[in-house]
């Protein structure tokens, strides 16, 4: 069965779990993200020119032509009041304090004016500058230049006459502290924009990556069981296609036979006979190799086992047994050969090989014909177990027509392979009545040594890997026999 998946819709479906293993998937790109960001911020921060503050309490007290005190302004209107406050911090006042104090314009300068309310004639000046003389010279002459040009913005002042005296309450403030940069909140704001950055690009990264990797990603796509997963070794041990003989207890041949085991109990569950159509849902997958060691699990087990190589357009079984693969199946449909002619035993194993034979121009038309029925049937009487190597579902329907004389049907799916089309190849199955019996998932990364498959056997224990089947003129050493070997 097919579970629908909304790929693009959203993360409605993701888990906690697939979260957490989306961030391990995609924990170094996070990391790269959240070092940069609080790298950038870091040197942001130090190239930003510090900032002093100055501060200081003004009463502004109105006067006469003598200088005398009138009064204070605090019987001003609200209104020039805020406008006093405003013009303090325009270039209308700090140009003309520039002057005063002999700066240029390089020099910052920014001001924050407040009122104490129209109940007093208070102002409260912040001033700051790029060092803590600049901040507290210019907190010094603002309040006096915005006296001197009271008037001009306040119309009640002006009527009255009356010239307006800065009275310094609080000096200007002094501090070789500056307010800025803050390195620790810069940096506490980048490592959490960083970490939100890069949570959201592994999550991005995992939607987007619609790969199967894990039994988990396939458990999501079909609710058939994961039987094995085999994984991809480096160095020389990850070249071996025959692993079972040339690694017989490596993680490779222990999954092969764990797959083995399972493929046992699925045939006990309901199905008759011990026959298996392995197919993909495209070319490279790991298909034909998983046949192949498979078979050799099931040999090693003294089990009798023909594999068949029913990929009749890309027969690839026989050259990685290092067979004769130029007769086979489609010499013994064609009726030019008794299968006991054309059959091939691998060595002095229990394996048997009915290789693909020449390419025919009807593959298909071949596989689906009354000869290829009463041949397989025939040879599934005589064996403990056959598996079929076929081609895969998306590019041929030769899996359907097989799937109609085996027993079961097994899915092997790479790593590589995408969501989409796995989904497409199980609709064609389900289109055809064609069950899959499980997944085999192939190239999944390998656990470190003594993670999960511990080498239990001596070294000397292993099987030669020596064992290679030898054709003489086309035909093997033993030829197979039409005597019934089923127990």
């Amino acid at each position: 069965m097919v579970r629908p998946i909304n790929v693009f819709g959203g993360l409605s479906h993701v888990t906690v779990r697939d979260l957490f293993l989306m961030l391990a998937r995609h924990w170094r790109g996070a990391l790269a993200i959240l070092l940069l960001v609080v790298l950038g911020a870091a040197l942001a921060t130090m190239r930003q020119t510090p900032v002093y503050e100055s501060r200081t309490t003004i009463y502004f007290a109105a006067t006469d032509a003598d200088g005398q005190s009138t009064g204070n302004l605090y019987q001003m209107p609200g209104g020039e009041r805020s406008t006093l406050t405003r013009i303090a911090r325009s270039p209308l006042i700090l140009d003309p304090v520039r002057e005063t104090l002999g700066w240029d314009g390089s020099v910052p300068i920014s001001v924050e004016a407040s009122s104490g309310g129209e109940d007093t004639a208070l102002f409260d000046f912040v001033v700051r500058s790029d060092s803590p003389e600049h901040a507290s010279q210019a907190a010094a002459a603002v309040p006096v230049e915005l006296a001197l040009n009271a008037r001009s913005y306040a119309p009640t002042l002006a009527q009255s006459g009356a010239r307006v005296a800065a009275q310094f309450v609080d000096q200007p403030t002094r501090s070789s502290t500056p307010v800025a940069p803050d390195p620790i909140r810069n940096l506490m704001i980048a490592a959490l924009a960083g970490l939100m950055l890069g949570v959201a690009y592994a999550v991005g990264r995992g939607s987007l990556d619609t790969r199967l990797r894990t039994p988990a990603d396939l458990e999501r796509v079909s609710d058939r069981p994961v039987l094995s997963t085999i994984p991809m070794l480096g160095g020389k041990r990850g070249e071996r296609s025959l692993y079972v003989v040339d690694d017989p207890h490596g993680p490779q041949a222990e999954a092969v036979r764990k797959l083995r085991t399972n493929l046992v109990f699925v045939d006990v569950a309901g199905k008759n006979a011990h026959s298996f159509v392995v197919t993909s849902a495209m070319p490279g997958e790991g298909k034909t190799t998983t046949v192949v060691n498979l078979a050799l699990a099931v040999a090693e087990a003294e089990r009798r086992v023909l594999v068949i190589d029913a990929d009749l357009r890309r027969p690839t079984v026989a050259e990685k047994l290092g067979l004769e693969g130029s007769v086979g199946l489609t010499t013994v449909l064609a009726g030019d050969a008794e299968p006991r002619d054309v059959i091939q035993r691998w060595g002095d194993t229990q394996l048997y090989v009915l290789s693909g034979g020449q390419v025919p121009p009807n593959p298909s038309e071949l596989l689906g014909s009354k000869a290829m029925e009463n041949l397989f049937y025939r040879l599934a009487d005589e064996f403990d177990f056959v598996l079929v190597d076929s081609p895969p579902v998306l590019p041929v329907t030769d899996s359907l027509v097989l799937s109609k004389l085996t027993g079961g049907l097994v899915m092997v799916v790479s790593t590589l392979t995408r969501r989409r089309h796995l989904q497409e190849a199980l609709r064609t199955l389900d289109t055809g009545d064609a069950h899959v019996d499980g997944f085999v998932l192939t190239k999944t990364a390998a656990e470190k040594d003594g993670s999960y498959y511990y080498r239990y056997q001596s070294p000397e224990s292993a099987t030669p890997a020596s064992r290679r089947s030898t054709v003489v003129e086309g035909r093997p050493r033993r030829p197979v026999g039409a005597r019934s070997a089923r127990r």
